[in-house]
C-alpha cells in the first residue's frame, strides 16, 4: 500500500511513511543482500522523528528509491542510506535524493554531513565525490556479515554553496 502517488512517468520525492516500508524491502534485498535493513530497522528509524528525516521516490504508485538522514544537533548529520532500484539507476535519482538530504541537513544547521559507503561501491563513491564529499577514513570489516570495508566520507556544509 503506497497511499500517495506521483503522476506516472514523473518521479516525485515525498516523506517516507510506515506504509512505504514493505515496498522498500525488495529494493533492500536486491541491493544489499545479507546486509539489508529489516522492516524493524526502518520502523525504528521512522519512529525517531526528532533526529531522522526520510524521503521516498515515487513513480506513480511505485516506490523506486529512498534515502534517510540522521541529524545530531548542529555539529553533524549522517546519511543513513540511499537506495535506488537497479532499473532506475544512472538517471540522476540518487543525486536528487542526496541533494534533498543535504538541503535538510543545512536547514537543520548541520556543519558537516558524514556517511559510510562500501569500499567496493565505486558508483556511490563517485556520486558522493561529485557532491563535494571527501574520503576521511576507512572502517575495516564494517559491513556484516560480509566483512566488507566502509569508506567514511565527509561533506562540509559550511563550505557548500
Amino acid at each position: 500500500m503506497i497511499r500517495q502517488a506521483a503522476p506516472p512517468g514523473q518521479i516525485v520525492l515525498a516523506p517516507m511513511r510506515w506504509w512505504h516500508i514493505e515496498a522498500a524491502g525488495p529494493i533492500e534485498r536486491d541491493l544489499f543482500g545479507d546486509e539489508e535493513w529489516s522492516p524493524g530497522m526502518f520502523w525504528s528509524e521512522l519512529a525517531q522523528v526528532a533526529t531522522r528525516w526520510y524521503r521516498v521516490a515515487l513513480d506513480g504508485e511505485e516506490l523506486v528509491g529512498y534515502a534517510g538522514l540522521c541529524v545530531y544537533g548542529p555539529e553533524e548529520a549522517w546519511v543513513q542510506n540511499i537506495a535506488v532500484r537497479r532499473d532506475r539507476q544512472g538517471h540522476g535519482l540518487g543525486r536528487r535524493l542526496l541533494d534533498e538530504l543535504l538541503d535538510e541537513a543545512v536547514r537543520r544547521g548541520a556543519q558537516q554531513v558524514l556517511l559510510e559507503v562500501r569500499a567496493d561501491n565505486g558508483p556511490a563513491q563517485r556520486l558522493y565525490a561529485r557532491r563535494g564529499f571527501e574520503a576521511i577514513g576507512l572502517r575495516r570489516g564494517y559491513y556484516q556479515p560480509s566483512g566488507a570495508d566502509a569508506v567514511v566520507m565527509r561533506w562540509d556544509a559550511m563550505g557548500a554553496g
